[in-house]
């Protein structure tokens, strides 16, 4: 079974996931134990949440990639939204795929980690995607989305929970980029399209260390 794991002492990540000798095969982003360990805490239709994100992956693997951007946006998109405070008992928290979907919630930044790793699960290249903090003028707040670039100076695709249709970034006039990151470092808008990365990268990001912590911690367990 693949599944791919994240370094954490370094900036680049491999995935989250354990690789598959045979890469004809769908890799397995939650093992069956996983599901029974769910199950067992969280009931029947957590575990079922979790067999239909593998379900996904297995339908999704080898489709092209922007087939793969609107199945992984539609079925992450089916979760409800629920501030931090209320699902987590804290101001900030960003959750692994596996914990927004056993409690099939979260905020923006949940729907964007949750796309984001699925989408590499599958094999799309971190040069493509970036995690972007926007400010959403319409909300007139902080909000984040996942971005695709299929070249690297191609306008991005924007997979975002608040408008559920993938558009290009320049029919999305509502958001205004601020900053993206991704494995591979962080970037300022301005900076992105120039390729020069911000210094000290996405080691910058408090919460981005602390979620690779948790993934880590699981792929070792």
């Amino acid at each position: 079974m693949q599944r791919f794991i994240i370094g954490i002492g370094v900036i680049t990540l491999s995935l989250y996931f354990i690789k598959l000798a045979d890469a004809s095969r769908a890799p397995e982003v939650v093992s069956p134990a996983e599901i029974q360990k769910i199950k067992q805490k969280y009931g029947m239709l957590a575990a079922n949440r979790l067999k239909a994100w593998q379900s996904l992956v297995n339908d999704a693997y080898g489709k092209p990639e922007r087939l793969q951007l609107s199945m992984v946006n539609n079925f992450f998109n089916g979760a409800k939204y629920v501030s931090d405070q209320k699902n987590w008992g804290k101001q900030d928290y960003w959750a692994t795929p596996i914990e927004m979907l056993t409690k099939d919630a979260g905020d923006c930044e949940d729907y964007v980690i949750a796309k984001y790793f699925t989408l590499r699960a599958l094999g799309i290249s971190d040069k493509k995607l970036y995690l972007t903090y926007v400010k959403a003028i319409r909300l007139r707040q902080a909000h984040m989305v996942l971005t695709y670039f299929k070249k690297p100076k191609s306008i991005p695709l924007v997979l975002d929970n608040l408008n559920t249709r993938i558009k290009k970034a320049t029919q999305r006039p509502d958001l205004v980029p601020i900053y993206s990151f991704n494995g591979s470092g962080l970037w300022l808008a301005k900076q992105r399209g120039n390729g020069k990365a911000v210094q000290g990268g996405n080691k910058q990001l408090e919460q981005w260390q602390t979620l690779l912590k948790k993934l880590d911690k699981r792929s070792s367990s």
